[in-house]
């Protein structure tokens, strides 16, 4: 997927896809990966176990309650992607219908101080 393409699907008004777009323009890596044959509401189990553990290590989140919730209610087949911003501080998760014309919903997770390397992923 275009860079372009993924911004232009992060058009939401909520605090995690205007992060997420502002990583993009400002030139952060990222990933879309090929599409699965995972329902979201699969996927929504294995992110609600991540969210107990960030909460837990108490890391500062971003929309992944709402992301949690999001995918849950949308059953169908989703493609993840992951926005890496500029200076490595945060990371987004993007959650895409499976022929990634949409997105479905979008979370962020401030990386720890010393996981914020500035490298492809």
């Amino acid at each position: 997927m275009e860079r372009h393409e993924l911004r232009r699907l992060l058009v939401g008004d909520d605090a995690p896809s205007k992060a997420a777009r502002a990583a993009l323009a400002g030139g952060g890596e990222y990933v879309v990966l090929e599409g699965g044959s995972r329902l979201s509401d699969g996927h929504a189990g294995i992110f609600a176990i991540r969210l107990r553990f960030m909460r837990r290590k108490a890391a500062e989140i971003l929309g992944w309650e709402r992301a949690v919730q999001l995918l849950r209610e949308r059953v169908q087949p989703i493609r993840i992607g992951y926005i890496t911003a500029p200076d490595g501080a945060w990371i987004y998760t993007v959650f895409l219908t499976a022929d990634g014309s949409e997105l479905v919903a979008c979370a962020g997770v401030r990386r720890p101080e010393g996981e914020r390397v500035q490298t492809p992923l």
